[in-house]
């Protein structure tokens, strides 16, 4: 008996410690945003004493074209993720569920691709978008996130398609559909755990993208968000306050997406009953 309340003390210590390892930063940087001209980071005990201003996050807003970046990243990454998805879930359907010839040699080799580290891609991706006169367009990134977001995609729902019972299938055979309706209609519902978590991997990963965005597009105009957030350090000096300011309402969509999804994370045994034994 005590021997069960010492492990659970312990554990349940363990777990409070880890967490609130984790979540000091992130209430850091939060309480550091309440400060005015703050071009050094305040201690902690100055941050706990600080009262609630959103003064920051006003001056943001307004300053250096944020809003318009933020726009852009919206339109950037919502495309991107659309694409990345569909053009994945596409391909992970013909891999799981049509039988070619070399089908598993293709497979590897797509697996192959994901291993090559993404900044090795960066010059050769640059010189195909600029031979393609893609470059400061926003559907140079669109190809580049896509065509790179779909590997990894095709990995991951390729097992969860081929879980799918091929007997659902049956009724739309027997309704005269094809393979498209199958698609469309089976194995999309279906798989809408998976898609909603890849949704939010494929849109943070893509909303937090730097380098790629900095080298592809060169027009103010049409920066993202990540550089924008560069643009609030100075030369001299940074002012912490605006910058973790930027950084939070950059967070929100992706919280946003968290929590519109969360309950799409996959899930086990969703289509058991899908199917009599």
């Amino acid at each position: 008996m005590y021997t069960s309340i010492l492990n659970k003390t312990i554990v349940y210590t363990i777990i409070i410690a880890g967490a609130l390892l984790f979540v000091f930063p992130f209430v850091y940087m939060v309480l550091t945003t309440f400060f005015l001209g703050t071009n050094t980071l305040p201690k902690p005990d100055q941050v706990f004493s600080v009262k609630m201003n959103f003064t920051n996050y006003v001056t943001v807003w307004n300053k250096n074209n944020f809003f318009g970046y933020f726009m852009n990243s919206v339109i950037v990454t919502s495309v991107a993720m659309v694409g990345s998805l569909f053009l994945g879930a596409l391909t992970a359907y013909g891999f799981a569920r049509f039988t070619f010839p070399g089908k598993e040699l293709v497979f590897r080799i797509f697996l192959l691709t994901m291993f090559i580290p993404g900044v090795i891609n960066i010059i050769p991706q640059f010189v195909i978008i600029k031979d393609m006169g893609l470059v400061n367009t926003f559907s140079g990134l669109w190809l580049i996130y896509i065509a790179g977001g779909v590997i990894g995609n095709v990995f991951f729902l390729r097992g969860f398609f081929e879980s799918i019972p091929k007997e659902l299938e049956e009724s739309v055979l027997i309704d005269g559909g094809g393979s498209w309706r199958i698609f469309w209609n089976i194995y999309l519902p279906q798989s809408l755990p998976a898609l909603g978590t890849l949704a939010i991997f494929i849109f943070q990963g893509t909303w937090e993208e730097y380098f790629l965005a900095l080298t592809i597009i060169k027009s103010e105009a049409l920066r993202t968000l990540p550089i924008a957030i560069m643009m609030f350090n100075d030369k001299y000096s940074t002012n912490y306050g605006q910058v973790f300011a930027a950084s939070i309402i950059a967070l929100l969509p992706v919280m946003l997406l968290y929590v519109t999804f969360q309950k799409k994370f996959v899930q086990s045994g969703f289509n058991e009953g899908g199917v009599k034994g």
